[in-house]
Order: structure tokens, then sequence, then C-alpha cells
């Protein structure tokens, strides 16, 4: 489930894709522009400011959330974002490790793409006997990007490119890192038996350890889904774009030792609202 050119790959051009979506892995990003870093407000100053802003949105949440569940208000202001939490309970199944058993409704439609994003960004996507699970629980059994799928993330090319192994497997002494972590839904259009979904969500791609040619970068993309209903929300169909992508800081990158170990020690995350 998510890259540049130099180390990503293209469907489309090399692997017979439709001529309608392109798939990257996440690649290298541009160094700062020193004339812009010099440009910037200190550390300590952005610190006092983002303080005062967190301060005065708190109060401000204090003043206007003050209805309860048995008592609510007419007066909250404009409508919750599509990615608020209801308090609906999530999906509490599941397939093979991946959630399974999404609502037919719009919230269902959210928690499955999110889900779905989460579960094509695993390392997982580049184990054969793994990705052909996945792909198994997760797309509609009649689409032509599922057929894909297996060539595109088996290609040696890519295999080659990205570090790993014949059996995506990372180097000895690496960790291979590939997580997807959801920042957001949107509907974009919703039937009883049919959703497109956008997905808005930061990558993390790379080889953590010594020597690492790949080093751990983080991008930015959102997927759009076409999803249709077969039990649960199948994968037809999905588009990846770059970004949106946020202003960087100004903060130090971890060493390749703390990001393997924070990838193994810290566990993704289910999705549901």
């Amino acid at each position: 489930m998510n890259p540049g050119d130099e180390q990503g790959y293209d469907t489309d051009e090399r692997y017979g894709g439709t001529g309608q979506t392109r798939t990257r892995l996440p690649g290298d990003e541009d160094t700062y522009d020193t004339a812009r870093r010099s440009m910037r407000p200190s550390r300590s100053l952005i610190t006092v400011v983002g303080v005062v802003v967190l301060l005065i949105a708190a109060i401000a949440f204090a003043n206007q959330n003050t209805d309860t569940p048995d008592n609510p208000s007419d007066a909250r202001g404009p409508a919750a974002s599509p990615t608020s939490p209801t308090g609906t309970a999530p999906v509490d199944t599941s397939t093979s490790g991946i959630p399974t058993g999404h609502p037919q409704t719009k919230q269902g439609a959210e928690s499955a793409a999110a889900n779905y994003t989460v579960v094509m960004g695993s390392p997982e996507m580049f184990e054969a006997e793994r990705r052909g699970t996945i792909v198994d629980a997760l797309y509609d059994i009649d689409a032509e990007r599922a057929k894909q799928l297996d060539k595109a993330y088996s290609s040696p090319e890519l295999l080659s490119r990205i570090g790993l192994t014949t059996e995506g497997k990372a180097p000895d002494g690496q960790t291979f890192v590939s997580r997807f972590v959801p920042v957001g839904t949107k509907v974009e259009k919703f039937g009883s038996d049919q959703a497109t979904v956008a997905v808005w969500y930061s990558s993390l791609f790379g080889l953590a350890g010594e020597n690492s040619r790949n080093p751990v970068t983080e991008s930015w993309y959102t997927t759009t889904y076409q999803l249709k209903w077969q039990g649960d929300w199948k994968i037809a169909d999905w588009e990846q774009v770059d970004g949106p992508v946020p202003v960087r800081g100004d903060q130090k990158a971890s060493s390749a030792d703390d990001m393997a170990e924070s990838v193994t020690s810290f566990g993704g995350f289910t999705y549901a609202r």
C-alpha cells in the first residue's frame, strides 16, 4: 500500500500498467535551501510561539465544548471534519491479521481505506507469500490492479534498487523500514455498494543500519481508493499523488540505530473512527 523516481517504480511504464496510475516507493527528498534556512526564526522562538498557540487553542476548545452526549449543544460551530472520531466502535475482527468487517457506511469506507493504506505500506508487501494473503483480503477479485502488484513488488530490479534481497528481506545488519501513517481521510463519493475515499498519509521508507545506501526518509502522499462492497469494502482501483507536503522543521535526523530500534519497538495501529 505510500515514492521518487530514483528509488521507486512505475507500474504503468515498467510493468504493463493501465496508463492511469503511477505507483512509487518513497525516494529521496530535497535538502534544505541555505537561504531559506537563514531566514527562519530560532527554535526557541518557534517553541514559545507554539506553546502560546496551543494555550489559546486549548482555552477556546474548553469554552466551546461544554455539551455532553446527554446534553448536546446546537452551537458547536462548523461541522466536524470528515475524520473526527464518532464514538462508534471500530472493527474488532481480522483476517490473517488484517482488519476486516468494516460496516457498509461512509465511516466504514473511511476506516477500510485507512486500514488498507497501513497494510499496503507494510514490509510484508515485499514478501511473496504474505503479499498474496494481503491482496486476497483487500482487493476485489476482479481488480486488474491486484494482478499487477505481485509482478511489481517481486521485480528483481526494484528489490535491488531499494537494497533488499530477492526474498524481500533486508541485508544482514540492516532493518527494512516501510510504514504508512494516515493523517486523515475524505469521502469523495459514496453509494450503497461503491465508495471513493482519499487517504492522506506520511510514509517512512528505507534501510536503517550501518553503510545503508538508502537511509530512511519521510514522504507525504494521498491515495484515492475506488472501493466496492463485497461483504466488506474491497479495493477495485486506486491512484496515488504527492502531498500535501508540510514544511520541514528544524529537528535533527536520528541515527540509523535509533531509527531501527524505534521501528521495531513501536508497533503500528489499526485505524478506524
